[in-house]
């Protein structure tokens, strides 16, 4: 399967299916999709359509059943478990719908902690680091605050944070609006967007909201598995 130079994901003929009751029930079948360096994508779609599954595939935490997922030129089926945590550490930021912070950590170790994990900084390089991206995010003065003390808002921009302190060449985002309301939401989603272009991520968003999808450089839809929209459709301009 060659390998796109420019791309940052590809996912080709890619299935997925879980054992069931009755046998194997699909999830996703023979998906196509590319993300270049840099593009901001949305898969669209209803609950149960497999786009959460899609972003656990690219992210390595699951195994195809059929095709295969390349993050960076890498096949990452070729990979064992660890050689995929680590990839996923230093080439992937997450941010998830229910934010997913460590209640134990302060905003900062939050944030700190792909860094460490992932060995690309530790100790006060990693503090430093992690107080200059929640600057970006308006959280200065909540460095030293638990989760349990922040807004939702103030949480997800902690998680946004988090995903993108160690420069990843991808951001992979599931419903991240969902748990807020429509203003904090709005101010969010744009936080995020003007993030993901300062750092030059590209950005793969699971999202209900057509609204939302329409601001990105290209969405496509999922149901039942299957992208409806050709996956490798130039990039249209939209109001942002």
């Amino acid at each position: 399967m060659a390998n796109e130079p420019d791309s940052v994901l590809e996912c080709r003929s890619l299935g997925f299916s879980y054992s069931g009751g009755g046998g194997s029930v699909p999830v996703l079948d023979a998906l196509d999709l590319r993300l270049a360096r840099g593009e901001r994508v949305a898969i669209v779609g209803e609950s149960g359509s497999g786009k959460s599954t899609l972003l656990h595939l690219a992210a390595g935490l699951e195994r195809p059943t059929s095709g295969a997922v390349r993050l960076n030129g890498i096949d990452l089926g070729s990979l064992d478990e660890r050689e995929r945590t680590l990839r996923r550490r230093r080439e992937l930021g997450i941010v998830f719908q229910a934010f997913h912070l460590i209640p134990t950590l302060t905003a900062a170790e939050n944030v700190a902690l792909p860094l460490e994990l992932s060995g690309l900084a530790r100790g006060r390089e990693a503090r430093a680091r992690a107080e200059s991206e929640l600057a970006n995010v308006a959280l200065t003065d909540k460095t030293d605050r638990y989760p349990e003390q922040l807004s939702g808002g103030e949480q997800q921009r902690v998680a946004i944070a988090r995903a993108l302190v160690h420069r990843p060449r991808l951001i992979l985002a599931d419903e991240p609006t969902g748990n807020l309301d429509s203003n904090t939401g709005e101010a969010v989603f744009r936080l995020l967007l003007a993030r993901v272009e300062a750092s030059g991520s590209a950005l793969l968003m699971v999202t209900h909201s057509d609204a939302l999808a329409a601001r990105l450089d290209r969405r496509v839809r999922m149901v039942d598995g299957h992208l409806l929209d050709h996956p490798f459709r130039a990039a249209v301009g939209t109001e942002r």
